[in-house]
């Protein structure tokens, strides 16, 4: 009684507006109390590292200097006025095209290892304000990059080279002062809403110096000053994640749009690890083209059914993926370009695009105490509602039926990944009279989800679609997972 009452008089002292805020916190952890929310399995992901995850699928555009000296990794020595586009480079033209084949924003190229720079940058001379093309002296990509990204509804960001091929300065404390960061800083202010600053591997070689030649090697993992940067970048653009070097997303290790069946979110590579201590979601970057990241005269585009691989076998393994069409000469994507872009939009539409499992019925043998974690969230379109299992329960079974008979291909799984990934194993069965069950894609690596999973039953990514299975019924089962697992949707296609 004596506890009581003196919190009691203690309440009288207090303003309203305070009394308030105490009266809140205690019925959102009453809340929380009567749910039995489950406890995180670290490491999990920031918030921008949720929203860059769920941008999914987006493109690179490689163009710069490059493109008109016909190589991959410029010496640095190049005239400025060898960047000549023969007509002003359209970035509006590039995002659009791509909106079409179902990606959510991109990333161009603002300077490469030449140390060529795409806007008129106080750092160096060597830019394209320096040519004497009367086109190219008026580039500014970041500026006009970004405008196409607002007005098309796209996210968007930039690739920046540490490395420096033209700068004398490179490998000496200065250019990490004088160059890099305030390149860095100076594209942060092309828009405080950018997602992804790419930074290279490639780090430290030989080089042009500004004339001294030779070759300059450093410790890229403290040379740059990462830590500085990355938070120096955040004040401006709080959602941007910094790729790469900036450590705060991982390259899967390929360059050919796939990434392994089994891929965590912590560690490195194309698998990561599952005991990692790091959240370090994994992107995949690839060529669309036949020949190299920029554009080179007589490439050919790939065709949109191996484009649409390149998706299942990342965005549907867990990982994102950055897919590289490079502008020519003109500065535009080309009319190949156009037209497997536009039937790999069709074909995500056709194969991905109407789910069927909200039409389901939906059972799970196992559902967490407490309010909030039924199997009906699978289906309800929600990813911020899950279903769970109590606390030890590490495995269980999920079956979505239908009275009248469905044809499906892929069967689509996604964890509620904020509070770590979990599942470690699992298989799906499908049913045609709602009695007897049959294991599908049984070749394939059922292993771990992660944000999304994307399984073709036939069991080929190569020839994913073919003419699907007549069923009545689908089962995913869970075998094992590092704590009670937490899924917040099931989807059929």
């Amino acid at each position: 009684m004596l506890k009581t009452y003196i919190f009691s008089s203690s309440l009288y002292s207090l303003d309203k507006k305070t009394i308030a805020l105490l009266l809140a916190c205690c019925l959102q952890f009453a809340t929380v109390m009567a749910q039995n929310e489950p406890r995180p399995v670290f490491p999990v992901p920031t918030e921008r590292q949720m929203k860059w995850q769920e941008t999914e699928f987006y493109a690179f555009f490689h163009y710069g200097m490059n493109t008109y000296t016909g190589k991959e990794w410029g010496y640095g020595n190049e005239d400025p006025s060898l960047f000549a586009p023969t007509s002003t480079p359209d970035p509006r033209q590039w995002l659009r095209l791509c909106k079409l084949a179902g990606m959510k924003g991109g990333i161009a190229v603002v300077k490469h290892h030449d140390g060529f720079c795409l806007w008129p940058t106080e750092t160096t001379n060597h830019n394209a304000s320096f040519s004497s093309s009367p086109i190219g002296s008026k580039v500014n990509i970041p500026r006009d990059f970004a405008e196409a990204a607002r007005e098309l509804g796209m996210k968007y960001g930039f690739y920046v080279s540490p490395w420096d091929r033209n700068s004398a300065l490179y490998g000496t404390d200065k250019y990490v002062t004088d160059v890099f960061l305030r390149q860095c800083f100076e594209l942060s202010k092309y828009g405080t809403d950018q997602f992804e600053m790419w930074f290279d591997g490639a780090n430290g070689g030989t080089g042009y110096y500004g004339g001294k030649g030779g070759t300059r090697e450093i410790d890229s993992s403290c040379y740059y000053d990462i830590p500085n940067l990355r938070d120096s970048v955040h004040r401006v653009c709080p959602n941007i994640i910094l790729w790469g070097l900036g450590g705060e997303a991982r390259w899967c290790g390929t360059e050919s749009g796939y990434t392994n069946e089994t891929t965590w979110s912590m560690g490195s590579g194309l698998s990561g690890a599952e005991k990692g201590w790091k959240w370090m979601p994994s992107e995949s970057d690839a060529k669309a083209t036949s020949a190299g990241w920029f554009y080179h005269d007589g490439e050919t585009t790939k065709d949109s059914e191996t484009l649409f691989k390149m998706y299942l076998e990342t965005v549907g393994r867990n990982a994102t993926l950055i897919l590289n069409f490079p502008p020519n000469k003109a500065g535009r994507l080309t009319d190949a370009d156009s037209v497997q872009l536009v039937a790999l939009g069709e074909k995500l539409i056709s194969r991905l695009g109407t789910d069927l499992a909200p039409k389901a019925k939906v059972w799970a043998s196992a559902t967490r105490s407490g309010s909030g974690f039924s199997p009906v969230n699978l289906i309800d379109g929600d990813k911020g509602t899950y279903w769970a299992t109590d606390d030890g329960v590490v495995a269980g079974t999920i079956e979505l039926t239908w009275d009248e008979e469905q044809t499906i291909h892929y069967v689509m799984l996604q964890e509620y990944i904020r509070k770590g990934q979990r599942v470690k194993g699992f298989t799906i069965e499908t049913t045609a009279d709602g009695t007897t069950w049959t294991r599908q894609a049984e070749n394939i690596q059922t292993t771990t989800i992660g944000y999304k999973r994307i399984i073709p039953l036939n069991g080929s990514t190569a020839n994913s679609y073919g003419e699907g299975y007549k069923v009545k019924g689908v089962r995913v089962c869970i075998t094992d997972s590092r704590a009670c697992p937490l899924l917040h949707t099931i989807s059929v296609f």
